[in-house]
């Protein structure tokens, strides 16, 4: 049976996640942010694998997080100490299929980010950029002929920086933890001529280990979405597929000595329009997302739109 290919590197529409194991905690001043940052590993190609064979990709996302917020309102900005937290995530990466089951995932970050903090003696804007934490992943597709229900295993490593001067652990690149990773996806046709199809994801990274007395809170991204196939421009070189997606994000409490619990975790959901140009083995995708319901604990930064935009070719 010929294998189910859908676009590479596409971000799958209508996505849907789970809500944050967590309540609400008042805290006045805090010292926090809802980064959401795992949000950028879920509705990616890597985890639509359609044949044997390998794919590079490069990706680039952007988030600024400057709005407060505490439970599901805006809050004052004097309630943070914390002002603004403005990232850019490079990543670079690649799979490859050993056959029609088994294949490996690989990515690796760099962020620069700039962080306006009050420290008690005015606001200070202090930059930082740095590798990120590595992910390592097997995918497992065998449960059908077609490819189109796989398992998702592996870690998040802590090759990140987590000891910057001036960042709190919260807002370091790096988070010093193990973390293991598990999750899986489903897609299939929506119509007979699969000219809209479906897609179903989630992803649960798990910390099992942490250094410094800070433990990151364990967090959850799930997707489900539909995309249209495309249509093909005059000359037939590039093909144009529109995508729509809901993501929501859920994330507990962080914990430790350098932690602050009654300041973090969160849930979270965007809705995403995104397209997808693609002409043989090159494709480029690129979303914009817009949250439609949030809630933190305590007074976090959130962002009022994500961006992401990916090129990968096939090999």
């Amino acid at each position: 049976m010929k294998a189910f290919s859908p676009p590479r590197r596409l971000t799958a529409a209508f996505c849907f996640a789970a809500t944050a194991l967590t309540t609400l905690s008042a805290a006045s001043s805090a010292l926090a942010c809802a980064c959401g940052c795992g949000v950028f590993g879920v509705g990616t190609a890597s985890l639509l694998p359609s044949g044997s064979g390998g794919q590079a990709f490069v990706e680039y996302d952007y988030m600024d997080q400057k709005d407060n917020r505490s439970g599901t309102a805006r809050a004052p900005a004097a309630d943070n100490d914390d002002k603004d937290i403005e990232t850019s995530f490079f990543t670079v990466g690649g799979q490859y299929m050993f056959n029609r089951s088994w294949g490996v995932t690989v990515s690796a970050p760099y962020w620069a980010r700039t962080f306006k903090t009050d420290d008690g003696g005015g606001v200070g804007t202090f930059k930082h950029s740095a590798f990120g934490d590595v992910r390592l992943t097997g995918t497992y597709t065998g449960f059908s002929a077609d490819m189109s229900t796989g398992l998702i295993f592996g870690l998040k490593l802590p090759t990140g920086d987590f000891k910057a001067a001036n960042f709190d652990r919260d807002t370091q690149i790096g988070t010093g933890s193990t973390d293991l990773l598990l999750g899986g996806y489903h897609l299939g046709p929506l119509t007979a001529d699969r000219a809209f199809t479906y897609f179903a994801q989630g992803m649960w990274d798990h910390p099992v280990a942490s250094q410094g007395g800070y433990k990151p809170g364990q967090e959850v991204n799930a997707s489900l979405g539909v995309y249209y196939n495309g249509v093909e421009v005059p000359g037939g070189q590039v093909k144009i597929s529109p995508v729509l997606q809901l993501i929501a994000s859920a994330r507990a409490r962080d914990t430790g000595p350098e932690a602050n619990p009654t300041g973090s975790g969160y849930s979270r959901t965007l809705i995403s329009p995104g397209v997808e140009l693609s002409s043989g083995e090159w494709k480029l995708y690129g979303d914009v997302g817009f949250p439609i319901y949030q809630h933190v604990n305590g007074d976090q930064l959130t962002a009022p739109v994500l961006f992401k935009l990916i090129l990968s070719r096939g090999f």
